[in-house]
């Protein structure tokens, strides 16, 4: 399994098409720039793109992120990791095991989405090189968010792993990440934050 430096969680921007009105390359270069750290290519929901144009997309994306040694994930499409060369991926405990992943992947990063305890009894995490812990806040991005776990979770989370990379996903934006870090988050993830930002640099400082 790769080594992971949590650090690299520390700004996570996700996005696909459907999060942007204009060009999504366009607001990656920006954000890329204003210091985000890792990025989640999410292509899901309505009005995101399938097949081809999903896939000339995500080349597109990952050509930015590899041009700035930022680290590109997939997110939950298991045959995009390859086609698009993708340095690892992102599951629900509704997808693909981590323990199949693993046996795939045994390079990639491997970040799992965990909302409760239930799902850490039912989560292999030596197979994993960071928990997604959320949604902390509300969102309206996930049509199909869970309800939120609030900032006792990533409490609970680093007393019970005061190692293991975790980072905040959920209605995090520049009002309340700080609050997320403080509670023991090595990072906090994005997408609404940025790609509705009237100035990308000024909202990815204040992440």
């Amino acid at each position: 399994m790769s080594s992971f430096n949590p650090s690299r969680l520390r700004k996570y921007f996700i996005m696909g098409s459907q999060n942007v009105e204009g060009n999504p390359v366009t607001v990656l270069e920006q954000a890329v720039q204003a210091g985000i750290t890792i990025f989640q290519f999410r292509e899901k929901g309505p009005g995101s793109l399938s097949g081809d144009s999903k896939l000339k997309l995500g080349e597109e994306l990952r050509t930015v992120c590899r041009v700035n040694q930022i680290p590109f994930i997939v997110n939950d499409d298991v045959a995009l990791v390859d086609k698009l060369d993708a340095d690892g991926i992102h599951v629900g405990q509704d997808d693909q095991s981590v323990k199949e992943l693993r046996e795939m992947f045994p390079e990639k990063i491997i970040g799992l989405s965990v909302s409760n305890q239930n799902e850490l009894n039912n989560s292999p995490l030596e197979y994993v090189n960071y928990i997604g812990a959320g949604p902390v806040f509300p969102t309206t991005t996930k049509v199909d968010a869970k309800s939120t776990v609030d900032l006792d979770w990533i409490r609970f989370l680093r007393k019970k792993f005061p190692k293991f990379p975790v980072v905040g996903i959920g209605g995090i934006d520049t009002t309340n990440a700080k609050r997320v870090l403080e509670a023991g988050a090595d990072g906090v993830s994005f997408i609404s934050a940025v790609t509705k930002a009237e100035n990308i640099k000024e909202a990815v400082n204040k992440l």
